[in-house]
């Protein structure tokens, strides 16, 4: 049951359990293409280096945890989702995954040279209780790494997403509360979040990645979040057919600048943090 790994009353982490156990099987196909060209990035700001000992928390299917079994380094893969757990499993045999809370890791003191979370900061309902919990699991020196979206203003994906739902959607449909949907987009705040967490800030490094995400249709963009996200599908599954179609035109009209021939390309961005334990 939930409650066994996840803490219960927690209305945001039941929401993102239960709507991650439900488009598991989707993430592969549908974001794995955008999601993945963020992993070598993280790993070179990471430090990783083979021998080490590597948590890849919120692991999802598993894309990191495999990255860094290619370098040589030895990597352990947690997910609060048992679907997107066994979906690692069946895709890397041969890698240790479990089901287990971020903000609750079961794992000793020093149990790990590098912690790497790859966009899974934004699916827990305390991610400083999490970057704490990374701290604590990891070695005297060792590194936490992770990704988060930045804002509209620096990703052009974000700001079609962003200016749709302000501008058509039903923002009061009573969804839980969760972390900012552009958790750590300024870097001082962020320093300061992850010293509160018991890193040393002066150690982080914090540089902004775009990468192109290839889309088959204009179209493509909206159903992903529909039909294959957590947070923006809830609130999508929440509107009104009218208010829903014109968010889908919205972004369909917003998508046809970044057409290239046959698909539409468009620029993704994120943040790539590193710190050291103090």
């Amino acid at each position: 049951m939930l409650c066994d790994v996840m803490r219960c009353g927690d209305d945001f982490t039941t929401f993102e359990h239960v709507g991650w156990e439900r488009v598991a099987d989707k993430y592969h196909s549908v974001w794995s293409s955008l999601t993945a060209q963020f992993i070598p990035h993280l790993i070179n700001a990471g430090r990783v280096s083979p021998g080490m000992s590597v948590l890849d928390v919120a692991c999802g299917p598993g894309y990191v945890s495999a990255a860094v079994r290619e370098l040589g380094a030895i990597p352990t893969g947690i997910d609060f989702s048992e679907k997107m757990v066994g979906i690692a499993r069946k895709m890397f045999p041969n890698i240790s995954f479990l089901r287990g809370d971020a903000q609750e890791l079961p794992f000793g003191n020093a149990s790990f040279d590098r912690v790497l979370i790859n966009f899974g900061l934004l699916h827990v309902s305390q991610p400083e209780k999490a970057c704490a919990e990374a701290c604590r699991v990891l070695k005297s020196g060792g590194r936490l790494g992770f990704t988060v979206w930045t804002g509209p203003d620096k990703n052009p994906g974000a700001k079609i997403v962003n200016h749709a739902i302000e501008e058509h959607a039903d923002l009061d449909v009573g969804l839980p509360e969760g972390p900012p949907h552009y958790l750590h987009d300024e870097r001082e705040e962020c320093r300061k979040a992850l010293e509160h967490s018991g890193f040393d800030g002066s150690s982080m490094s914090y540089e902004t990645r775009t990468v192109e995400w290839h889309l088959p249709t204009a179209s493509y963009f909206f159903e992903a979040e529909r039909d294959a996200g957590v947070r923006t599908a809830g609130l999508l599954a929440r509107q009104s057919p009218e208010k829903l179609h014109a968010i889908r035109v919205a972004i369909e009209n917003q998508m046809q600048r970044y057409a290239e021939g046959n698909e539409f390309v468009l620029p993704m961005a994120a943040h790539i943090v590193t710190v050291t334990k103090r």
